[in-house]
């Protein structure tokens, strides 16, 4: 990230300040609400930037396209609502994960996904 853009600046502005992970398609409408010529070629560009500099990390969720998040927030799980499709975040987390695995087996990290309805689209 040599030079310093108004579109780079956005796009890591959306990024920062989001609740939850974001596709590029997202980021993209929410940068050029800030610098209108933010183009999704950019989005990707600076997403594998980012990436690569271990600044944001991705979002796996099965079947579904990657999202992405800034690097080195606190420990935290997400909730994908299967109706919506968004993800939100949630930081409690059992104390008890090394029980769940087998014996001798040795726990490095873990990601939890819960999935299920939101409360909007659960009523």
């Amino acid at each position: 990230m040599a030079r310093k853009t108004k579109q780079k600046e956005a796009i890591v502005s959306v990024l920062s300040s989001a609740e939850s992970p974001l596709s590029p398609a997202e980021i993209q409408t929410r940068a050029s609400l800030l610098v209108p010529s933010v183009g999704i070629a950019t989005v990707y560009r600076l997403l594998r930037i980012l990436k690569e500099n271990k600044k944001v990390v991705t979002v796996e969720i099965p079947g579904e396209s990657p999202r992405y998040e800034i690097s080195g927030r606190a420990h935290h799980h997400h909730f994908y609502c299967r109706d919506c499709h968004q993800i939100f975040e949630f930081g409690k987390c059992t104390d008890k994960i090394e029980e769940l695995v087998p014996k001798g087996f040795l726990v490095q990290e873990h990601e939890i996904i819960l999935y299920g309805r939101c409360p909007s689209c659960a009523k």
